[in-house]
């Protein structure tokens, strides 16, 4: 009988760059294994950066959806485990989810308060997408 995979959530403010890049990373190289979803507290729009950064590894998320935590848990979803991907400055603004499931807090710089050129933008999101990967990476081998 083929194991149950775990159901995780990633929570971030507006669920449109570190939630999406870590829901992505964990679908396809948890490898059946891990169900992945991601929410935020305000959703927004996809950041055009982490579209364009994510690409580059062959990653199309750019007819993903944002979502409200909210409405999640108007639906009465329970999680395997929570990952808030919030920075240390957002920490408080990070939603909370409910139910019984682990929490974690991962926190990762928001593509959206960078600053500088379009192409230092850039190259920040790349680095902050590869943290996310390297962390996605290190899950995947402790759950495993």
């Amino acid at each position: 009988m083929d194991k149950k995979p775990v159901d995780v959530l990633f929570i971030c403010v507006h669920n449109s760059a570190r939630s999406q890049m870590a829901e992505t990373f964990l679908n396809d190289l948890g490898k059946g294994r891990f169900k992945a979803v991601s929410a935020g507290l305000e959703p927004g729009t996809l950041n055009p950066l982490v579209v364009k950064a994510m690409a580059e590894l062959g990653y199309d998320i750019s007819g993903n959806s944002t979502n409200s935590v909210f409405d999640y848990a108007k639906e009465g979803r329970s999680f395997d485990i929570v990952v808030a991907v919030c920075s240390k400055e957002a920490q408080e603004r990070c939603p909370i989810f409910p139910g019984k499931g682990t929490r974690l807090h991962w926190p990762f710089d928001d593509p959206s308060s960078l600053s500088g050129s379009e192409e230092e933008r850039l190259a920040e999101t790349r680095r902050i997408r590869d943290d996310i990967k390297t962390k996605i990476i290190e899950f995947i081998a402790e759950y495993s």
